[in-house]
C-alpha cells in the first residue's frame, strides 16, 4: 500500500509516506455509533454523517437510518476490509429499502493537518425485480471555533452539478468539501403530479442551518424535522385524498436555504435504482486537487494490500479444516475490520458521584462526611478518548472490561494503534488511581445510556484487562527478536540503545516493535499511572482475612468487588452470575485472579524499565496472592474454586456455582501445569453436564438451578472472551508444558477451539452478524449485534494468536 500514491497523478507533494505516528490516525470513521460517520481526533471540529431513506411511500421517513439500530432491521453491516492508517469498505444490506449500500473510505496522505480523505458512497437494489428509491442526505457539521460556507450560489428550487464547501479551524487549518454525482445515476423525476414539481427534480437540495454548540451530534432529528415540515407545506394544497398525494420524493425534500453563520449543512438526493456519489475532503496545505481516479485506482489497490497483510497476521494454519476456508476467511476479515472500524473518538463530560455507597460497601474505607465534597451526581470536566466500542449498535461507548479484549485484537494487526487507545485509557486514571468503568462522554454517548447507569462511582472497579494489553505488546517485543534485555534497559544500567532496524522505516504500526527506545518510552510512561491504578484496587477492593479467622499464608492478600446490590455485581463484568448474598466479609474468586494477574504485569513492566526493587515486590505479591486462591478458595469438599462469604454466625464458608467463576486460576494460567487441582477443572470444563456444549463453554452449569434463569445473562449463555481465556490457557501453558495433564488439555484445546470458531462462523453466516453472546442449547446469536467487540477474537482463536 505505501507504493500506492506513486500510481496516482499525484503532485509530488502527496508521495510521502505517512508516517506511523498520530498523523495518519488523525480521521476515521471515528463515530462509530453512525452506519456511516467521519470525523478527526480532535475535541471540537468537523464531523460529518450518512443518512437515507425509502421514498416509496410516505411513511418511511419515520424508518430514517443514521445511527446503528437493532431496531432498523437491517440485514447485515459491516466494514469488510478496514485500516485505521488507510481506509476501508462498508457494506450495508437494507432488505426493507432494497437496497445494499457500500461506503468506501480512502486516506490520502500530504500535508500539515492530518491529509486529506475521499469517501464513496454506491447504492444498488437488493433484488433488482423491485423498485429502489433511496434518498440520501450527507451533511458536513462544525463544533468549535472556525466557520464552513457553502461555495454554490443559492438556488431556491436546487442546486445542479458538484455542491462545495470551503471551511477552516485552527487544528486543520483550511479545507474544502466537495459532493460530485456519479456518472450513471437515474435521479426521480417522474411520478404523481410530476409537473407540478418539475422546476425541483432531479436536482440537489440543501440545508445551512445554526446549531447551537454541542448540538451537531443531532444533525438527523434537525434535518428529518426541517424534511417533514417542508412537506407539510408541500402538500397541503393536496387535500383531496381520492385524487392521490404527490410522490413522497417530491415532497420529501430539503428547503433549499442556508441561514448566515450555517454550522451544518446537509445535501440530499433522490435515486432510482443504482447510485452513487463521491465526497473529497481536501487538506489545503496538501496543495492538490482530488479526483475520482483516487478512489479507482487507489480502492482496489488498498483491497490488495489489506488482503496480503491479513493473510500474512491473520492465517488460517493449514491444519485447521475447514469445509468452506473462503468463508472462513471472510467472516473473519469482516469481524477484525468491524472492530477496527468499530473504534471511536469521544470527548466530553461525564457524571461521577463520589458519596454513593451500598450499606455493605460503607466499611472502614468510605469517605468521611467531612471531605467536603459535593454529595450526588455530579458533571465532570470534559475528557477525550480513542476506544474501541463492544457494539456499534448498542454498546457505542468506552468500556473498561471489554477494551483488554479489544486491544489483544487489534494489537495483532496494528500493535501502535493498539498502544495509542491503551494510552487515552491510562490518561484517564485519575490521582487517585480511579477510572470509570463506562466512559460515557458528552450528550451524545449519553443519549445512548439508560439514566441509571449514566453515573460512575469511584469506589466501583472492573476487571482490570487492560493488564493483558500490556503484557500482549511485552510479549510482541519478545517475540521480536528484541530488543535485548540490555536494550530495554533490564541490565539495571540503562545502557546504549541498539537500533534494531537501522535506518529502515518500519512498516505500519511497528514502530514501537522495531525501535527500542520507542518502546522503552512507552513503558515508562505508563508505569507510574499503572501502578498508582494497582494501589487503587489493593487499596479499594481489599478483602477480610483475619476478622473471620480465615487461614492464608498472606495476611493482605484477599479481595471483594465493591459496588454490588443484592441480585447483581455489575462491578465483576458477570453482571447476574450467581453470588452469595451481600456481605462486608464476602471474597470474590475473579477479583483475587485478576489482582495476581495485574501483580504479574507490573512486574514485568517494572522490569523492562529497570524498577529493581518494584520488581521484586510484585513478584512477591503475586506469589502471595496465588497462593491465597488456593488457601481461601479451593473448596476440597466440592473439587473447585469458590467465592468466600460469611453465615449469620460469623462463620466463613465456600459459596460454590459451577461456571465460569470456578475456572478463574486456570483462565488466567496462575495454576502450574503440574497443580492438583488442574484435573479436577479439566474435569468440570469438559463434562457436558455441567460447562461443555458442541458451541463452546456455558457460563453456568447445565445442572445448575439457576442455568438458563432470571435474565439468563451469565447464566449459561455461551461468552467468547471467557472460551478465548480458556483456550490461549490451553495452548500456551496446559497444553504446550510438561505435567500430567498435558494430553488431555491438548485434546480438549483441539476440540473447544473447532466448536467456538464453527458455531460463530455458522450464526454469521446464517444470520449476517456476530453476537454478544450464544445460547447455551442451540448455540444461536443472542442479545446485542453485531458485537465485534471481544466475539471479534474468534479471528485470533483461528490464527492461533493468544496473548
Amino acid at each position: 500500500m505505501r507504493l500506492l500514491w506513486l500510481l496516482l497523478p499525484l503532485a509530488p507533494s502527496v508521495f510521502a509516506k505517512p508516517g506511523n505516528d498520530s498523523d495518519s490516525l488523525l480521521w476515521g470513521a471515528y463515530r462509530p455509533n453512525l452506519y456511516f460517520g467521519l470525523r478527526p481526533r480532535l475535541p471540537r471540529s468537523v464531523m460529518t454523517g450518512l443518512a437515507w431513506f425509502g421514498t416509496q411511500d410516505f411513511q418511511s421517513i419515520t424508518r430514517t437510518r443514521h445511527a446503528c439500530d437493532q431496531g432498523d432491521g437491517l440485514n447485515s453491516y459491516t466494514w469488510t476490509e478496514y485500516d485505521a492508517r488507510e481506509g476501508g469498505e462498508q457494506v450495508i444490506k437494507d432488505g426493507i429499502n432494497n437496497v445494499k449500500i457500500t461506503t468506501q473510505f480512502l486516506k490520502v496522505p500530504g500535508g500539515d493537518h492530518g491529509g486529506s480523505w475521499v469517501a464513496r458512497i454506491k447504492g444498488e437494489p437488493m433484488n433488482p425485480a423491485f423498485p429502489s428509491r433511496i434518498s440520501t442526505v450527507f451533511y458536513v457539521g462544525l463544533e468549535g471555533l472556525g466557520g464552513i460556507d457553502m461555495d454554490n450560489e443559492e438556488d431556491e428550487n436546487g442546486l445542479e452539478g458538484t455542491v462545495s464547501f470551503t471551511g477552516s479551524t485552527p487544528d486543520l487549518d483550511d479545507f474544502t468539501i466537495r459532493i460530485e454525482e456519479g456518472p450513471h445515476n437515474t435521479l426521480i423525476t417522474e411520478g404523481s403530479y410530476a409537473s407540478d414539481f418539475q422546476h425541483r427534480l432531479g436536482k440537489t437540495h440543501y440545508l445551512g442551518a445554526r446549531v447551537p454548540p454541542g448540538q451537531v451530534w443531532q444533525a438527523k432529528d434537525i434535518i428529518q424535522n426541517t424534511i417533514v415540515k417542508a412537506a407539510q407545506e408541500a402538500i397541503a394544497s393536496y387535500k383531496d385524498g381520492a385524487k392521490g398525494y404527490p410522490d413522497p420524493a417530491f415532497v420529501y425534500q430539503l428547503p433549499d436555504e442556508a441561514y448566515t453563520g450555517s454550522n451544518l449543512f446537509a445535501v440530499q438526493k433522490h435515486y432510482d435504482g443504482p447510485f452513487q456519489f463521491d465526497v473529497f475532503f481536501e487538506s489545503a496545505s496538501a496543495k492538490q486537487k482530488l479526483s475520482s481516479a483516487v478512489l479507482d485506482e487507489g480502492l482496489p489497490a488498498l483491497s490488495s494490500e489489506f488482503n496480503e497483510r491479513f493473510d500474512s497476521v491473520f492465517p488460517i494454519p493449514s491444519t485447521y479444516e475447514s469445509s468452506d476456508p473462503e468463508s472462513l476467511r471472510a467472516f473473519s476479515k469482516a469481524i477484525t475490520s468491524n472492530l477496527i472500524g468499530g473504534i471511536g473518538y469521544f470527548y466530553g463530560t461525564s457524571i461521577v458521584d463520589r458519596s454513593f455507597a451500598y450499606e455493605w460497601d460503607q466499611d472502614e474505607d468510605s469517605a468521611s462526611d467531612e471531605t467536603g465534597e459535593k454529595k450526588g451526581p455530579t458533571l465532570m470536566p470534559p475528557r477525550a478518548l480513542l476506544t474501541a466500542t463492544p457494539s456499534r449498535s448498542f454498546f457505542p461507548r468506552g468500556f473498561y472490561w471489554d477494551e483488554g479484549f479489544h486491544l489483544l485484537h487489534i494489537g495483532e494487526w496494528d500493535n501502535d494503534l493498539s498502544l495509542e487507545i491503551l494510552k487515552d485509557w491510562i490518561n484517564l486514571i485519575d490521582e487517585d488511581g480511579w477510572v470509570g468503568r463506562e466512559q460515557i462522554l458528552g450528550e451524545e454517548a449519553r443519549n445512548r445510556v439508560p439514566a441509571e447507569f449514566q453515573t460512575q462511582v469511584p469506589t466501583y472497579a472492573n476487571p482490570p484487562t487492560l493488564t493483558m494489553a500490556v503484557t500482549a505488546f511485552i510479549n510482541r517485543l519478545r517475540a521480536n527478536k528484541g530488543p535485548s534485555e540490555q536494550d530495554l534497559g533490564m541490565d539495571l544500567g540503562l545502557g546504549t540503545q541498539i537500533p534494531l532496524a537501522g535506518p529502515e522505516v518500519s512498516a505500519p504500526g511497528r514502530r514501537f516493535l522495531d525501535e527500542p527506545d520507542l518502546a522503552l518510552e512507552y513503558l515508562r510512561s505508563i508505569y507510574a499511572p499503572l501502578k498508582r491504578h494497582y494501589e487503587w484496587f489493593r487499596r479499594t477492593q481489599r478483602g477480610q482475612i483475619k476478622q473471620y479467622g480465615r487461614k492464608a499464608r498472606s495476611r493482605t492478600e484477599a479481595y471483594r468487588w465493591r459496588g454490588r446490590s443484592q441480585q447483581h455485581v455489575l462491578t465483576s463484568g458477570m453482571d447476574d452470575y450467581p453470588r452469595g448474598p451481600p456481605h462486608a466479609g464476602e471474597l470474590h474468586l475473579d477479583l483475587i485472579s485478576w489482582m495476581a494477574f495485574f501483580a504479574q504485569t507490573m512486574r514485568d513492566i517494572a522490569e523492562f524499565v529497570g524498577e529493581v526493587d518494584d520488581a521484586i515486590a510484585f513478584e512477591e505479591i503475586a506469589k502471595a496472592t496465588i497462593e491465597n486462591i488456593d488457601d481461601l478458595h479451593w473448596s476440597e469438599e466440592n473439587q473447585m474454586y469458590c467465592d468466600v462469604s460469611v453465615n449469620d454466625d460469623d462463620e466463613s464458608y465456600h459459596v460454590c456455582h459451577k461456571g465460569y467463576l470456578s475456572l478463574f486460576p486456570f483462565l488466567l494460567s496462575l495454576l502450574p501445569p503440574d497443580s492438583p487441582h488442574l484435573g479436577a477443572i479439566l474435569d468440570l470444563l469438559r463434562d457436558p453436564d455441567h460447562l461443555w456444549s458442541p458451541y463452546g463453554l456455558r457460563s453456568l452449569s447445565a445442572s445448575h438451578p439457576e442455568f438458563g434463569q432470571g435474565e439468563n445473562y451469565w447464566k449459561g449463555p455461551i461468552w467468547i472472551q471467557m472460551n478465548y481465556l480458556a483456550l490461549s490457557a490451553l495452548h500456551k501453558t496446559y497444553a504446550a508444558q510438561e505435567g500430567p495433564y498435558q494430553e488431555r488439555a491438548q485434546e480438549i484445546y483441539a476440540e473447544l477451539r473447532r466448536n467456538v470458531v464453527e458455531n460463530v462462523h455458522k450464526e454469521f453466516v446464517r444470520t449476517g452478524y456476530v453476537w454478544e453472546q450464544y445460547d447455551a442449547i442451540s448455540g444461536e446469536g443472542r442479545r446485542s449485534h453485531p458485537f465485534t467487540g471481544w466475539t471479534s477474537l474468534v479471528t485470533l482463536i483461528i490464527s492461533e494468536k493468544y496473548y
